[in-house]
């Protein structure tokens, strides 16, 4: 006897569970789709259940979210897919739509400098709505304007264009950083700036210029990678003027590359100059020293944004209030040196 081709065998309909279930289809609708109590008795929505088993009945999705006009799929924009940051934020959106039956596309845009592009024919076909994480001004112009909803994470929270925001507290991680520094003696900082335009940096940036307003600070700007940033603190730390004893990094990429320039420039970290970095990647505690830097709950902050998504999308209020961060300090800051802390 040849065995039938499961591939050949007819999918069974809903039409067919009704006859089986001997009922109509819009009981088996009912029942399947979870809204027949008070509709329906509790027997009959058993028998349709079972007969569904019996068939190995599964609802067409995709037409039923064509009818209902939705699609249960949020776009998540990045800057990069490079970045274990944007991952983790990833992982935490994901999580949370799982919960609801939804999916998560992810897409960067490139350097998050944009603009971003819709990536399908139809964002509107093919999307709920949208989440971007770290993204520069203007990067998401192509979805202004639609009717899909955006809920900007770690984002500039004076854009009209966004249905929701949520952000970390990264000014007061920068203050944490620099609070830390001063209060072990520094006073001659370079401040190791991303040279990527993004809302995030620039908070970053004025909360340092704040706080170290009555010391010696200069900015110096390198680019989001490790080679770039160990040429700017090799140009920084033998540049004229006193050498600093503290680099401030945006990044913990960067934080990595000050530390390599040091090694080179036959400088010891911390003992010669502190580093700090900002993230908490896992490479934090991969260098030696050990990195003291600022933990970002990147996972939270992606579970926080799929839920604003979702709650507006249900016509509700997103949680309210930023994500606190964390010092984390390690070998990588110390006192400055003693010949640096009697000429301050």
């Amino acid at each position: 006897m040849q065995t039938p081709d499961p591939l050949s065998t007819p999918r069974p309909t809903s039409r067919d569970v009704a006859r089986a279930a001997g009922v109509s289809q819009a009981t088996v609708s009912l029942v399947l789709g979870d809204k027949w109590r008070g509709r329906v008795s509790e027997r009959t929505a058993e028998s349709v259940r079972q007969a569904a088993g019996e068939l190995g009945y599964r609802p067409n999705l995709a037409a039923r979210n064509l009818r209902l006009g939705r699609t249960r799929t949020a776009l998540l924009v990045v800057p990069a897919l490079t970045n274990e940051f944007f991952a983790r934020v990833y992982t935490g959106a994901a999580t949370v739509a799982a919960r609801h039956g939804f999916g998560v596309v992810l897409y960067p845009s490139p350097a998050g400098v944009g603009p971003a592009k819709d990536p399908f024919a139809s964002a509107r076909a093919a999307l709920d709505g949208v989440i971007a994480s770290s993204m520069a001004a203007d990067a998401l112009k192509a979805f202004h304007g639609t009717d899909l909803p955006l809920v900007m994470l770690d984002s500039d929270p004076s854009d009209t264009g966004a249905a929701a925001h949520v952000n970390l507290d990264i000014a007061d991680g920068m203050r944490q950083v620099t609070s830390h520094l001063l209060s072990l003696g520094h006073r001659h900082f370079v401040h190791l700036a991303s040279a990527v335009p993004s809302w995030t940096f620039d908070v970053r940036a004025a909360a340092l210029a704040d706080t170290l307003r009555h010391v010696s600070v200069r900015t110096v700007h390198a680019p989001l990678d490790v080679h770039g940033a160990r040429a700017a603190t090799e140009r920084a730390l033998t540049g004229p003027g006193p050498r600093p004893t503290a680099l401030v990094c945006d990044d913990d990429i960067l934080a990595a590359g000050a530390c390599k320039a040091a090694r080179r420039l036959g400088l010891r970290v911390p003992e010669d100059v502190s580093v700090t970095g900002f993230d908490d990647l896992a490479l934090a505690t991969a260098v030696e020293p050990e990195l003291t830097t600022v933990r970002l709950p990147a996972e939270r902050i992606g579970e926080r944004g799929m839920a604003a998504l979702l709650a507006v999308l249900a016509g509700e209020t997103p949680e309210p209030g930023g994500l606190p961060v964390t010092l984390i300090p390690r070998g990588s800051s110390g006192p400055p040196p003693a010949s640096a802390s009697a000429s301050a």
